[in-house]
């Protein structure tokens, strides 16, 4: 008898350590409401990096996360608010990254830095990003090229990505001092609409080419981009600088 009631005591005590433990593990309200955004972002993210702005609703968002759609106004007001809301958690990161490579690279080149370098700080950063940030970057590539050819994601790719740009283009007008600044802008604008037409992961490229290139293959695209950039914005700028002489 006195055998079975020592196991019956150390059977509670066990028992008891386990609810503690389950407790302890039980995540709060806070945690709870973290998770459900994450869970809500990225669904939003992947749904407004295939239909656009106005292909998805709230209520498309709600349904794939499993949840009713006055859910969703809990955490957003609108669709728009939401739309900004992702936009606005990676962007950060990739703002600073951007950032600071660009202020490494201008203070590593003093006064001279080359368009290639600077282009390089600014691209292989931010392709960096979707190499390794694994199928959540990759979808929000994809968003930001959605968003940045409708007029609602120019405004806020405007919000967020103003700073950063000008800040490469204050470079690139160092290192061609004699270039027009239109055709800076101009070089600037070409090499965006590369770089978003790479994020879409449209597949064109790896049909054109029977499988020879992959349009998810960032690794290849950050071998040559900023090169082959980098001799585009020489040939324009001296081109017109030339033009101009004559």
């Amino acid at each position: 008898m006195r055998v079975a009631a020592a196991e019956t005591i150390e059977q509670k005590e066990a028992n008891l350590a386990s609810k503690a433990k389950t407790l302890a593990k039980r995540p709060t309200k806070a945690e709870q409401r973290a998770e459900m955004m994450e869970q809500i972002l990225d669904t939003a993210e992947l749904l407004f990096s295939q239909h656009g702005f106005h292909g998805v609703t709230l209520k498309d968002v709600a349904k794939q996360v499993g949840v009713h759609h006055t859910l969703l106004n809990y955490y957003f007001d609108d669709k728009r608010t939401l739309f900004d809301a992702v936009f606005a958690r990676r962007a950060a990161v990739t703002i600073d990254k951007r950032m600071q490579a660009l202020d490494d690279y201008e203070r590593a080149a003093g006064d001279n830095p080359t368009v290639e370098g600077a282009l390089h700080a600014f691209l292989d950063t931010d392709l960096d990003l979707y190499i390794q940030g694994g199928e959540g970057w990759k979808n929000y590539g994809a968003f930001g090229a959605q968003a940045s050819n409708s007029p609602e994601g120019a405004e806020f790719m405007d919000k967020y990505f103003d700073p950063v740009v000008l800040r490469l283009i204050a470079i690139l007008k160092k290192a061609l001092p004699d270039a027009a600044e239109e055709d800076i802008f101009w070089g600037y604008h070409f090499v965006t609409g590369a770089l978003m037409l790479t994020l879409a992961r449209t597949g064109r490229i790896d049909k054109l080419s029977h499988g020879l290139c992959r349009s998810d293959d960032y690794e290849a695209v950050k071998a040559r981009m900023a090169r082959f950039m980098a001799a585009g914005f020489r040939d324009i700028c001296n081109q017109r600088r030339q033009d101009r002489e004559s």
